[in-house]
C-alpha cells in the first residue's frame, strides 16, 4: 500500500468522518470525485498546510509525496460555508488557509486551533457557534427522499446551491465510488454492475471511467491504490 488509511464515524451534526493517512513511499494513486467539502491538514517533512477542499466530479491521477502525513474532517453533505459558495470549491479549485508561527490558522478572520484526530469535533464546534459552517436540513431530506414540504424544483435548486452539484451528481459520485470498493475488492465486473445499481455493464463503464479514473476491468485487474473510501450502503 503506497498510503495508509485510519478513519472514524463522528457523532457531530456536521461531521461525516475523521481520517488521517500517513504515505510510506512517493507514488501515484487514484483520487476518486467525491461529494463532500473536506478540512485537510498536511504534514511534509518541510509544509504545514490547511486546506479547505470542495467536492471533485471527475476521476484523476495524483501524485502522492513521501514522508507525508494528513488529516482530514470529512463535512456531512449539506453543511456548507455561509461565507463561500461551495461551487467556488469544486473541481480542485482548493483554497489554502494561512499557517501561523504559532501552529494555528485563520479562516473567516479568526484564529483557530490546528485539529488533531480525537479533537476534531471540538474545532468543528466551534467554527458553528462563530457561524463559519452552517447546516441545510433539507439537504438532508432531499437525500432521504422526505421533499412533500418543498416542490421538487425548489429541493433541486436549494441542494445544488448548498452542495455545489445536482442532486442526481451527487447519486452518480456515490454509485461510482460503491463499485470502484466492490471492484478492489475482488469483486467481478458483473457483480459490480449489480451490486452498484447500474442498468447494465456498459453504464457502469462509462460512470466509472469518468467518476473514479479506470475502468471496472482495470480496478478489477490492478486494484490500485484509491483515494479514501470506506464502505457504504446502497440506497
Amino acid at each position: 500500500m503506497l498510503i495508509e488509511f485510519d478513519h472514524r464515524a463522528s457523532d457531530s451534526p456536521y461531521v461525516e468522518r475523521v481520517w488521517r493517512s500517513r504515505s510510506r513511499r512517493g507514488g501515484s494513486f487514484l483520487s476518486m470525485a467525491e461529494g463532500n467539502i473536506e478540512l485537510v491538514v498536511t504534514r511534509l517533512p518541510e509544509l504545514l498546510a490547511v486546506t479547505l477542499r470542495g467536492p471533485v466530479t471527475r476521476g484523476t491521477l495524483v501524485e502522492c509525496p513521501a514522508s507525508g502525513e494528513w488529516l482530514a474532517i470529512r463535512f456531512r453533505l449539506g453543511t456548507y460555508l455561509p461565507e463561500i459558495p461551495t461551487s467556488a470549491l469544486i473541481d480542485h479549485q482548493n483554497m489554502q488557509l494561512p499557517v501561523l508561527p504559532n501552529g494555528r490558522f485563520l479562516f473567516s478572520g479568526l484564529s483557530w486551533d490546528i485539529p488533531g484526530y480525537d479533537d476534531a469535533e471540538s474545532l468543528v464546534a466551534r467554527m458553528a457557534r462563530a457561524g463559519v459552517i452552517a447546516r441545510s436540513h433539507a439537504t438532508d431530506a432531499a437525500i432521504d427522499g422526505d421533499v412533500d414540504w418543498m416542490s421538487r424544483r425548489s429541493v433541486q435548486r436549494h441542494f445544488r446551491r448548498v452542495t455545489g452539484m445536482t442532486f442526481s451528481s451527487h447519486q452518480q459520485i456515490e454509485r461510482a465510488r460503491r463499485a470502484a470498493a466492490l471492484l478492489v475488492s475482488g469483486s467481478s465486473v458483473l457483480d459490480a454492475t449489480s451490486g452498484a445499481g447500474y442498468f447494465d455493464q456498459a453504464h457502469l463503464t462509462r460512470s466509472v471511467r469518468q467518476l473514479i479514473g479506470m475502468t471496472p476491468a482495470r480496478l478489477s485487474r490492478e486494484r490500485p491504490q484509491l483515494s479514501f473510501s470506506y464502505k457504504t450502503t446502497t440506497s
